[in-house]
């Protein structure tokens, strides 16, 4: 279950089509330039293939990419060898976070933190990363996606995607009362004159604005501030993620 074993080759090509990691990574640098920050060491929490990651690092700051995925890490370590970026990346689950050492900031985009189904583990979460691994004045920027966007958009719906010999089925169910949204996605890529099919489930739980605002203050961080994407503006009830800021 949302291993991306199978799906981790073809996660970039997808995920380019509707995210903008160039305008992500300048987004986050504005949010250090507003918050007074100056990070050196950067933590990217659910890196993936280093879509974050990767560009952080030409900007200059020192990154460490964790993913629990070997696949996911193969990707990203290849595509920082190619553009000569030392980077480290580490293969472990976000839940079980062992670094050599502090970090000024930690990021966690697109979705990172929605994979954590339980309040009590991602206040675990956030409980470790201040206590044994945020350097003192440091930041976390993490993003959500909202319960409007899984009632409202994701919600019980059917998705078809045909496009560059990728061929998927995306089906859905959101459970309402725990805010559990279940996606069950059949993936037929091309291969010659056939398609070789593989499956990929993904869970994910909606958060409300002011439980993750709990859950992070009572792990010890003493500001939480939100925003819509990519802006400075309070987020709204359309918006189908919201930008946290933890200090």
């Amino acid at each position: 279950m949302n291993s991306y074993t199978r799906f981790a080759p073809i996660y970039d090509r997808l995920m380019r089509e509707d995210i903008d990691y160039d305008r992500w990574s300048d987004y986050i640098e504005d949010i250090f330039t507003h918050f007074g920050k100056t990070p050196k060491l950067i933590c990217d929490l659910a890196c993936g293939t280093g879509n974050i990651t990767i560009p952080m690092a030409k900007k200059g700051y020192d990154m460490i990419g964790v993913d629990k995925s070997p696949q996911m890490l193969s990707i990203a370590r290849e595509k920082a060898g190619n553009q000569e970026l030392d980077i480290m990346f580490l293969s472990q689950s976000f839940t079980k976070l062992d670094l050599y050492g502090g970090c000024d900031a930690f990021l966690c985009m697109i979705d990172g933190f929605n994979y954590v189904l339980s309040p009590k583990t991602l206040f675990q979460i956030a409980k470790r990363i201040k206590t044994c691994f945020l350097e003192p004045g440091g930041i976390v920027i993490f993003d959500l996606s909202t319960r409007y966007k899984f009632e409202n958009y994701i919600g019980n719906n059917t998705f078809v995607y045909d496009k560059d010999g990728i061929f998927y089925v995306w089906e859905n169910k959101f459970y309402e009362k725990n805010g559990l949204s279940d996606m069950y996605i059949n993936f037929f890529e091309k291969d010659g004159a056939h398609y070789k099919r593989f499956c990929e489930r993904h869970l994910q739980k909606s958060y409300k604005e002011e439980e993750i605002k709990k859950i992070f203050l009572a792990a010890g961080f003493e500001k939480i501030d939100c925003f819509s994407p990519l802006s400075f503006t309070s987020p709204q009830k359309t918006d189908l993620r919201i930008v946290f800021v933890a200090q």
